[in-house]
């Protein structure tokens, strides 16, 4: 095991720097906003009736962002699609997202190709590729976003551009005291949980700690609570090397509850992601919730958000899911950068395709 207190340990062990790329979150999620904002000759989204957001993988969790921080502030409804085929509703009058980090991604593509094909508005969020090829051909303008980051270490670039790009087009009021405060808030908290802090000290190093060798399970309230949750499950997969898995509530105390019984929980640890905006009928749920998960040998944590508007609360808990997930990997005397097993399965698509 490394010693989370060894920076020099910690600094060779990251020989991707993703260290690096979550401390430059607050910068990302500025610059994000920025390049959504000041985007050129964007679809018009007058009559837009439905805004559909095409992504996969780290590109994808903007959408949910879009979708759960302001779905009160939004006039049109807004769906999140993750394959590679649009919904029959797709056309004419509804906004179509294509966010593609890379601008490579096939399920995206195919969306893009669609979307065209159906003449929806068609929005294009990357940072090049293909995508950005094909809108050019097209003459479609698109958010450019800066490049050189593995998906999951761009959320601030993607999650930022899009609302950007949707105050622009008029879908989004201005958000820009929110923006401002948010950003503020995780520069304060990279100062208090990067690497260089050490455990005793560091709430990110701590909690990493505290898993050890467990299997983290991540609990949120509906809404952004559970992106939230679902962004560290996937953290913990990629930059922690380890299975993890996330739930909402209240839907879990309908039906996972009833799988914490006797002995079962001594291998899992339940991290409970709480802010202060959570609806009362749902907050009330979380003590009794993590008592039955304790009753079967479950180690648990509450983590609160912090900040005072919903996106920094949100960005809040991103970023220190992100130090955890990193540590967790970190701790094992594992780089978080390589994800081995996604390479397995891109060459293996990729030979069949051309097979």
């Amino acid at each position: 095991m490394t010693d989370l207190n060894d920076v020099e340990a910690l600094r060779a062990l990251d020989a991707g720097d993703m260290l690096g790329a979550v401390a430059s979150l607050p910068r990302h999620a500025r610059e994000g906003y920025a390049a959504g904002r000041t985007a050129e000759r964007l679809a018009s989204a007058d009559g837009v009736t439905a805004v559909l957001f095409c992504g996969m993988g780290g590109s994808a969790v903007a959408g949910d962002v879009l979708r759960s921080l302001f779905r009160s502030r939004l006039v049109v409804p807004v769906e999140v699609n993750r394959n590679p085929e649009l919904p029959a509703y797709a056309g004419p009058h509804t906004l179509v997202v294509i966010s593609s980090y890379s601008g490579n991604t096939a399920e995206t593509l195919a969306c893009f190709e669609e979307a065209v094909a159906r003449g929806c508005r068609v929005l294009p969020i990357t940072s090049g590729g293909t995508l950005a090829d094909r809108a050019d051909e097209l003459g479609l303008g698109a958010v450019t976003i800066a490049g050189g980051y593995m998906p999951r270490a761009a959320l601030g670039y993607l999650a930022m551009s899009l609302l950007g790009a949707m105050e622009s087009v008029g879908l989004l009021p201005v958000i820009t005291d929110d923006v401002a405060e948010a950003t503020d808030e995780l520069d304060r908290l990279v100062e208090a949980l990067g690497p260089e802090l050490p455990t005793d000290r560091n709430d990110a190093k701590t909690l990493a700690e505290r898993i050890g060798h467990r299997q983290p399970v991540v609990w949120g309230a509906d809404g952004f609570g559970s992106v939230a949750a679902a962004r560290w499950k996937t953290q913990l997969n990629e930059n922690g090397k380890v299975p993890a898995w996330s739930a909402a509530l209240p839907e879990l105390d309908h039906n996972e509850v009833v799988g914490w019984f006797g002995e079962k929980g001594a291998s899992s640890f339940v991290i409970a992601l709480r802010h202060a905006g959570e609806h009362p009928d749902v907050g009330v749920r979380f003590p009794i919730s993590l008592e039955i998960a304790r009753d079967a040998g479950v180690f648990t944590e509450e983590v609160w958000a912090t900040g005072s508007s919903e996106l920094a609360r949100f960005l809040s808990l991103v970023v220190m899911g992100d130090y955890v997930s990193c540590y967790v990997g970190l701790r094992q005397g594992l780089d978080p950068s390589p994800i081995a097993s996604i390479d397995r399965l891109k060459a293996f698509l990729d030979a069949q395709a051309t097979s």
